[in-house]
This record gives C-alpha cells, structure tokens and sequence, in this order.
C-alpha cells in the first residue's frame, strides 16, 4: 500500500504567533507619562488597548495609534495668516493700556457653592 503526504496547509492567520502584548506601565515609560494616565484614557474609550480580563493591555499597533491621536501638526500657514490679520494687543477702554487680546466665549453654567456638610460643632455662648 502507497502512503501518501498530506496537502501542505495554506497559510493561516491562526497559525501566526500573537502580537505581544505590553502592560500600561510598559506604555507609560514610552509615552513619558503615568501609567494612570494610560489606564485611565482606556477606561474611559479614549485610547485603543484590548482587555484581557480586568487588566487593560496594548499592541505595538495600539501604541502607534495612541501617538498618532495625541500628535500636533504645526499650524497651516493660512491659520497663521488669519491669525496674523488680528492684533494681540488691543488698547484698554478705560486706562488706554495695552491688554492681550482673548476672543468671547459663550458664558457656561455658574457654579454655586455647596453648603458645608460639618454641623456647627462649638456653640458661641455669651
């Protein structure tokens, strides 16, 4: 009887070894930053990681992907050029000094104090 070779299996994404996984702290030193920084970001679906139970982990495609969201580009020169149009300082209605120029925001919700939740300990007796 002739044995014969099985057929060569394709290759399959199955059979690549796993992507390592790095821990937040490992992250953190990369960044330069605190590893609750990193936690947190990712609690709050802020930043890529995939969890593995409870804990909170990262590929090297993650950690390109985090640098890339937090990245600043340099300003267009037609921002910069806008922005020049306007100037910084703009003269002061009532003194004449020169003050910087801030744009209007919208005004938010005021904030109110709360009460103190201490009761009046020592009573003031004359």
């Amino acid at each position: 009887m002739h044995r014969s070779t099985p057929a060569p299996v394709p290759h399959r994404p199955s059979d690549a070894p796993p992507p390592r996984l790095y821990r937040p702290e490992e992250i953190a030193d990369t960044l330069g930053c605190s590893a609750w920084w990193v936690k947190d970001r990712a609690r709050r679906r802020l930043i890529p990681h995939t969890r593995v139970g409870r804990a909170y982990r990262f590929t090297a495609e993650h950690l390109g992907e985090i640098i890339r969201l937090y990245e600043e580009r340099p300003a267009q020169p037609t921002q910069a050029a806008a922005g020049a149009t306007e100037p910084y300082f703009t003269r002061g209605t009532q003194t004449g000094s020169p003050q910087p120029h801030r744009p209007v925001v919208a005004p938010t919700t005021r904030l109110r104090a709360r009460p103190p939740r201490r009761q009046q300990q020592y009573s003031t007796v004359a």
